[in-house]
């Protein structure tokens, strides 16, 4: 065998390895360390933590956990060890404690800001992040969980049930399909290219999707939030068109630390016609890398 076989025979069998590793991931011990099943894509092990013991109001809208108060924590294998990300929802007197409580145990603590303006109480998020061995990171993670009042014992699943806005031509206007999830319709929707952090590709569901959320508010109306996914050179374009739209940008910020390219996450928030404003979100789209319809 020549040099260049060998070399090539010894890339694949690594690949292999750590598609095989990656595979293979066994989770049981973290499902039993959160006492819940993860919903899983992407190759991601995704935990949801919603805070359905706050009730959060913005301009008179009550929140429902799965439109803006949805903590999660997601897993993905990384040669034979686990990338983690994610995002806890948390009061503010809860910020110090858990903040302290990852530290402590080895987990990065990456972003910390609001989402929303005018909510009342003002909830907060806070991004993490981590590599290394899933059971210790999970048992880090609930620790500081434990410090807050975010319900450890998941609630029974909601019947999915009808949803009072148009669906098929809020699909049509985003070129996407979405899903009601807990009284909400969500998109999370992938841009073109590829982000990467420590050289692994973050996928959609580990936080790199840009996420559109529509809980309805009667009469064909809906308020919408989420995050764009952005790059530097898109951020203006977009909260531009935005804007224009009669859509309120509420924030401008990093969720990661070692991404390439860097990027940057855009809130939003309005309550107006649910189809009109599903036209808004196709037009910042169309300022984004994402997928044409």
């Amino acid at each position: 065998m020549t040099i260049s076989s060998l070399i090539k025979a010894s890339a694949l069998s690594l690949c292999l390895a750590t598609t095989v590793a990656a595979a293979d991931l066994d989770m049981k011990k973290v499902d039993a360390i959160f006492a819940r099943t993860p919903a899983q894509s992407d190759g991601v092990y995704r935990y949801g933590f919603p805070r359905s013991d706050l009730s959060v109001t913005v301009d008179g809208v009550t929140i429902k956990p799965s439109f803006a108060l949805g903590g999660w924590v997601g897993f993905k294998g990384m040669d034979g060890k686990v990338m983690v990300m994610g995002d806890l929802v948390l009061t503010e007197s809860e910020i110090a404690p858990v903040m302290a409580k990852l530290l402590a145990n080895g987990v990065e603590v990456t972003a910390l800001h609001n989402h929303l303006l005018r909510a009342t109480p003002p909830p907060f998020y806070m991004h993490i992040g981590g590599q290394g061995d899933p059971e210790k990171i999970a048992t880090a993670i609930r620790a500081a969980l434990e410090l807050t009042k975010t319900p450890l014992t998941p609630s029974p699943a909601a019947a999915a049930g009808n949803i009072e806005i148009d669906t098929a031509k809020i699909d049509e206007a985003l070129g996407a399909k979405g899903r009601v999830n807990g009284g909400v319709y969500q998109f999370a929707i992938a841009r073109a290219d590829k982000i990467t952090d420590r050289e692994m590709v973050i996928p959609p569901a580990l936080g790199s999707a840009t996420v559109i959320n529509f809980q309805p508010t009667g009469g064909g109306k809906a308020a919408i939030t989420g995050d764009f996914t952005v790059l530097a050179s898109e951020v203006v374009p977009l909260i531009s068109v935005l804007r224009a739209s009669g859509i309120e940008v509420t924030a401008i910020h990093s969720h990661m630390l070692d991404e390439e390219p860097r990027s940057f996450f855009v809130h939003f928030w309005a309550n107006d016609d649910a189809v009109k404003l599903a036209e808004a979100m196709r037009a910042g789209l169309d300022k984004t890398n994402v997928p044409r319809k």
